[in-house]
């Protein structure tokens, strides 16, 4: 009898803490704060959130359009500059040639390839002035561009020193050796006018081309005579051993050596032709300055 009651009592017991349990839990759910909800069982959402959503989908809105309305006004301005500078406002209307003589102005202008009408902008200077002194009688050439519409080529024309007679035409020659042109006749319109020279072995090529190495000593000599005794230099003789003659108008014959000590050889020469009566045939040798020698012709 006792024992039935202690078991009995057990199972009280084990009920009464299953009670308290559910009843724990219940009031724990009860305590638990619930999200407020919308009919129909949906959530409701804090209205500050919502505000605030609005908020940053404007903004990003606002940077979007803001962004596009930039984009597009640089383009705009990259097409109306455009247009604009290759209307004819900043086109050529004036092209102007500076330092070229009338032989070359039209040589000039066409190797640049500017014509009146082109956009300033399109015009490569470099290029042009490249193409300018590939002339044979241009020695350096410099575009520029005065906006809004004026174009300048100034020119430094090449000056002859020599000519060289060959297969009955003449080929006028600079400082350099570079061949300018060839003509008919010799050349006249240069001041000083340019003197003949003879090198042996020695044939000009065509405009742009440089005589070879072995001319550079004549043409030194024909680039240095001095104006006290210029016009009476009929012509500059290049010998094959690489000396220099003169052949004079007198006729006389002036024997330079090599291309060296000009100054003191012309110095020489000049006074001699002052103060020595000199006669056909006459053989003057400066080849040592202050050394010089005459050898007179036979009678």
């Amino acid at each position: 009898m006792a024992r039935r009651t202690t078991t009995e009592v057990g199972r009280s017991g084990a009920k009464h803490r299953a009670t308290s349990s559910r009843a724990g839990a219940k009031r724990t759910a009860s305590a638990s704060p619930k999200a407020p909800k919308r009919a129909g069982g949906a959530t409701e959402v804090d209205p500050r959130l919502d505000q605030r959503r609005r908020e940053v989908a404007r903004s990003r809105r606002r940077k979007w359009w803001i962004g596009f309305g930039s984009l597009a006004g640089a383009v705009v301005l990259v097409l109306v500059g455009w247009a604009l500078l290759h209307s004819s406002l900043f086109s050529v209307r004036t092209l102007n040639v500076t330092g070229a003589s009338s032989l070359v102005r039209d040589q000039v202008v066409a190797a640049s390839g500017v014509a009146k009408g082109d956009p300033l902008i399109s015009i490569d200077t470099a290029t042009a002035a490249t193409s300018v002194e590939a002339i044979p009688l241009v020695k350096t050439a410099e575009v520029q561009l005065r906006w809004p519409s004026t174009v300048t080529i100034a020119v430094t024309m090449r000056t002859p020193v020599a000519y060289v007679a060959s297969a009955g035409r003449f080929a006028r020659v600079d400082r350099t050796g570079r061949v300018l042109s060839r003509s008919v006749n010799p050349p006249t319109r240069f001041s000083p006018v340019p003197l003949e020279m003879q090198v042996e072995g020695v044939t000009p090529g065509k405009p742009g081309s440089w005589l070879p190495d072995r001319a550079a000593g004549a043409i030194k000599v024909a680039a240095k005579v001095p104006p006290a005794f210029r016009d009476q230099v009929a012509k500059v003789i290049g010998n094959a051993d690489g000396t220099v003659t003169l052949q004079m108008t007198a006729p006389v014959t002036v024997n330079l050596g090599t291309a060296d000590k000009l100054h003191a050889k012309f110095s020489d020469v000049a006074a001699i032709i002052a103060g020595t009566s000199l006669h056909a045939g006459d053989v003057i040798d400066v080849s040592v300055p202050q050394a010089s020698t005459i050898t007179r012709a036979a009678s």
